[in-house]
This record gives structure tokens, sequence and C-alpha cells, in this order.
């Protein structure tokens, strides 16, 4: 028997409130509860980051969270940025670039580097690899996200300078 605790999330910009099991980690939450199923359970060790979502700012592998740590924070999963009539600029990249592939590890990938260009808006090449070194592509395709990357990031600072 365990006591189940009461959690309260914002997840892409909606409040929740659930009970969870304490030791119930925050990607089945989000998939199970949230039906969510965007952030992907790839190896349950926090190795590959398909699960990566982004937990009050900070990039987070939420296989290796319990919710109870989520608890009273702001969430944001690939459903929360872009939508399918109008794509985050990160996610247009990726399907233009083509670096999409398979598409298991790719909502980590846009999570991850949606907080890359905010921290870094001018990233080399090695930054992006490195930035982007905790979340692994099965595909190996690499070359392709890395380009990706780097149009995105292009093409946002292209937009602020129009926008100064």
């Amino acid at each position: 028997m365990s006591d189940k605790m009461h959690v309260k999330l914002n997840v892409n910009g909606e409040d929740h409130e659930f009970l969870a099991e304490p030791r119930e980690l925050l990607i089945y939450a989000l998939r199970e509860k949230l039906n969510l199923t965007g952030p992907h359970v790839g190896c349950d060790t926090s190795h590959c980051g398909a699960c990566t979502v982004t937990v009050d700012g900070k990039s987070v592998k939420s296989c290796t969270m319990f919710v109870a740590q989520a608890n009273g924070a702001e969430i944001t999963t690939i459903e929360g940025i872009g939508n399918p009539g109008a794509l985050h600029v990160l996610q247009e990249s990726f399907r233009e670039h083509h670096g999409l592939q398979c598409g298991f590890c790719t909502p980590g990938m846009i999570i991850r580097a949606t907080k890359l260009l905010e921290e870094n808006p001018t990233p080399t090449e090695e930054e992006v690899r490195f930035g982007m070194a905790g979340n692994i592509c099965r595909c190996t395709g690499y070359q392709n996200i890395v380009k990706s990357i780097l149009a995105a990031a292009s093409e946002l600072n292209a937009s602020k300078e129009a926008a100064e």
C-alpha cells in the first residue's frame, strides 16, 4: 500500500492536478496521465535524451525525475512549442534539413535545441555538438540534426534583427 500524493503541474501553459505515486517518474505522468506522448521513453537511464522536457527553464531528462520533484513546476514538452499549422522554427528546420530521420529522438532533440539556442543564440557547429551531446540519435544522423539547429539559429537571428 502506498500513499498517493497530490501533484500540480503547469504543462505547456495548462494547469494539471492529479494523484501520483511518490516514486512515479515524470515521463510516465506526462505520457500516461496527461496523454502527452511527444517525450519518449528511450533508455530509462538518462543516457539517450528522448524524454527531454523543460522544467522551470532547464532541460531535464524526465525519465530520471520523480513527478513529486516536479510538483509546482512549469514544464514544456514538444507539444508545447509550435503546432501542426504553425511549426516552431526548429521543427520546421528539422523537417526542411532532414534532421528527423526515424523521429524517435526528435522531440527530445528539439526541446534540448530550443534551450541551447536560448542560452547561445549564435552557436558554432562545435558548440551545437557539445550542447546536444546528452541526446542520442539511434539513426546516427547527427550531421543533419546539427545542420537543422544551425539553420534555425540563423533564421531566429535574422527575424530578431528584422524586428529591431
